[in-house]
């Protein structure tokens, strides 16, 4: 990976980290509990119950992408980052702009 190409997924990286940290921002004002003297339908009730339940869901992914990038921030630097963990080739340049906290390549995430 040449350093421009680091560079180039450092800021794909910080960018993708700031856009989540606003997403959990918004999601978590969506997952607050809905008060049992809220005045809302039943089936209202229960269609805002089930959009919460896929608001947590989402959230929690959001979460988790998030500390996967953060995770590859720090390592962005270090020469084993864009190799893969199973079977130590270069993950394709083209994964890494999508999903820059890969840490395997297709064939091998593929294999899981």
């Amino acid at each position: 990976m040449t350093k421009q190409e680091r560079s180039d997924l450092k800021e794909t990286i910080e960018t993708n980290i700031n856009i989540l940290k606003e997403q959990i921002k918004i999601l978590e004002e969506n997952v607050k509990p809905i008060a049992p003297d809220c005045s809302l339908g039943r089936l209202t009730r229960l269609e805002a119950m089930g959009e919460q339940h896929v608001n947590n869901k989402i959230l929690d992914a959001s979460k988790l992408r998030l500390s996967r990038l953060t995770n590859a921030l720090l390592r962005i630097d270090k020469p084993m980052f864009g190799i893969c963990i199973e079977c130590e080739e270069p993950i394709g340049i083209e994964r890494m702009r999508i999903r820059p906290e890969s840490v395997r390549c297709v064939e091998c995430a593929n294999n899981l």
